[in-house]
């Protein structure tokens, strides 16, 4: 199976709510063409950002046909298959419609902890239901289990369409592992806008992004110059934006890019519960710190 380049900056898609919860589609729309105008290589849709436990399947599929049809293929589109019942998500891959869809992102299982061999066995199960190229989704923070660099490289060497990992674990002596014994074209992702700039210097070939979302133009131009080696010039844009990166999380993910897009006009900051807005202090530290960088604010 051919793979799939991910090279550079993914943006793990918002899902944008009016103020009575119902999905915001015509600001879902300007959304997309803010990214497609603005240098993202690829978008991620229905990923943790987008909320995605707290959607219907009517929303997700109506979600995932507007970006199928808006994006037009000019960029690839990474859609999130996962679960924590095995079964189900094959049934999702068997089932869902993947037309226009590049690739499917699958997270490790959450809540039932299952061992480094029940991680291979599930993602075995999924990468020969798969039709397409499947990237591993690392996030023990969320999940509860870290999947080793024994156990994604064991994969890696073993399914040809396991083609890419986006390691959200934080630990860089595991990140620095799978770099350093993986397959040339297995790509190792960032998934985690504060410390792309160094996994980049480490051998990785971007990020999928939360921030993103509100800056990818800048964000996307950090990227690029950090994987032709300016590492220079990178350094200057992550600094720049390094305290919004802790921003961004001090209140839960998708709050704080939610409170950053209202902030400057381009969503109501709503979310679905059990997830709920940034607490007021967030909120204006931020507006603060956009307005400290010149960024235009509502």
């Amino acid at each position: 199976m051919a793979g799939i380049d991910l090279q550079g900056m993914g943006v793990a898609l918002i899902t944008p709510f009016k103020e009575d919860e119902s999905v915001d589609y015509e600001a879902l729309n300007r959304m997309i063409e803010h990214l497609m105008d603005n240098g993202a290589d690829y978008i991620v849709a229905l990923g943790t950002t987008a909320e995605t436990p707290s959607l219907s399947d009517d929303e997700k599929r109506e979600i995932t046909r507007i970006i199928v049809e808006k994006v037009g293929r000019r960029v690839p589109i990474v859609l999130g298959v996962g679960g924590n019942c095995t079964r189900n998500v094959v049934s999702q891959i068997e089932n869902i419609d993947l037309k226009g869809i590049d690739a499917i992102l699958s997270v490790v299982p959450y809540y039932n902890k299952p061992s480094q061999e029940g991680i291979y066995q599930h993602f075995k199960t999924i990468a020969k239901a798969s039709p397409l190229p499947v990237v591993l989704y690392n996030v023990p923070g969320r999940t509860g289990t870290n999947m080793s660099a024994t156990t994604t490289l064991r994969l890696a060497n073993e399914f040809d369409n396991i083609t890419a990992i986006k390691e959200a674990s934080g630990i860089f002596s595991q990140i620095d592992d799978i770099i350093k014994h993986k397959q040339a074209d297995f790509q190792v992702i960032s998934g985690d806008d504060g410390i792309t700039f160094p996994l980049i210097a480490l051998g990785a070939v971007g990020v999928i992004s939360v921030i993103g979302n509100a800056f990818p133009k800048e964000f996307s131009r950090m990227v690029r110059l950090a994987l032709h080696g300016d590492y220079s010039s990178a350094r200057v844009i992550h600094s720049r934006f390094a305290e919004l990166f802790e921003l961004l999380f001090v209140d839960g993910n998708p709050a704080g890019v939610k409170s950053m897009l209202n902030v400057m006009g381009f969503i109501d900051n709503k979310l679905r519960l059990p997830l709920v807005p940034t607490r007021i202090t967030t909120f204006e530290k931020i507006r603060e710190v956009l307005h400290k960088l010149n960024i235009k604010v509502k």
